[in-house]
């Protein structure tokens, strides 16, 4: 057996240690405690994603653009248009263009890659027909979100094409809850899909968009300055030439990426 084979006779014993031995010994040991800390949060070592550099505000990505026109101008509600008519077309535009945005990443975003619909410290849920809070990865989260607002735009009680057809009084809060839904998939493509984004050189299409959308939900209320905090930093760097828009945040550091923000998570 290996035991007998490994047994020394009583007179070649190995000799005890001596303290400084047991003291190497010890730090050895200390060290890959500590190694094994380290990369227990994450395989190879590599740092939390909440930590890691946000490719997003690059100088170099952030430039990005399919055109350097002021959005600022193209959100005003024109003369002689209905305010109801001026949201209804806008929202239905950016609902499909964000839609095609996201299909363009679709494959690399994966119940496995995504395991929840989170941006930054924050991670969203879906509420039901009933309110009740469901839990869902990223893809099962856009395509809920997709699949509620298709069902609204393209119906004519909610968002009528016929000519006489009156808005319902409550059309204004469902434009804002169909902002809010398309801002969190926006912010999910910047946090965890901006390198496939770039890598098929579409940031520009991303970044254009996204100055479009926000500088447009601004101008006309749509979304909730805490909501959109969690993008502050980006929005603060691509809108600052395009309309002059200024981070909303509640300063409570809910989302905002600055100090202890990144070490909890936040649920919504």
């Amino acid at each position: 057996m290996l035991g007998d084979h490994c047994s020394l006779p009583e007179d070649q014993a190995l000799p005890s240690q001596s303290p400084q031995t047991g003291l190497c010994c010890k730090m050895v040991l200390q060290a890959v405690s500590k190694m094994l800390r380290k990369s227990k949060a994450k395989p190879n070592g590599k740092k939390p994603a909440a930590e890691e550099r946000k490719a997003y505000l690059e100088p170099e990505h952030t430039k990005a653009r399919i055109t350097d026109f002021q959005f600022k101008e193209l959100v005003v509600l024109p003369r002689e248009i209905d305010l109801n008519e001026w949201l209804a077309s806008n929202t239905t535009t950016f609902f499909h263009h964000i839609n095609l945005q996201y299909s363009t990443i679709s494959e690399f975003c994966t119940g496995e890659t995504c395991q929840t619909m989170a941006v930054c410290n924050t991670q969203y849920y879906w509420y039901d027909e009933r309110g009740k809070k469901v839990k869902c990865t990223a893809p099962q989260y856009v395509d809920f979100v997709m699949s509620s607002v298709q069902k609204l735009v393209t119906d004519e009680d909610v968002f009528p094409t016929k000519y006489g057809r009156e808005f319902p009084s409550s059309f204004e809060s469902l434009v804002r809850k169909i902002c809010r839904h398309l801002f969190h998939v926006l912010a999910h493509i910047y946090w965890a899909h901006f390198k496939e984004t770039l890598a098929l050189e579409l940031h520009g299409h991303l970044n254009t968009l996204y100055v479009h959308f926000i500088l447009f939900a601004r101008e006309f209320n749509l979304l909730d300055p805490k909501e959109t905090a969690i993008m502050d930093d980006l929005t603060e760097v691509l809108c600052s030439g395009a309309g002059g828009v200024h981070s909303g945040g509640s300063g409570d550091g809910a989302g905002s990426g600055g100090p202890g923000a990144q070490n909890h998570v936040k649920e919504r």
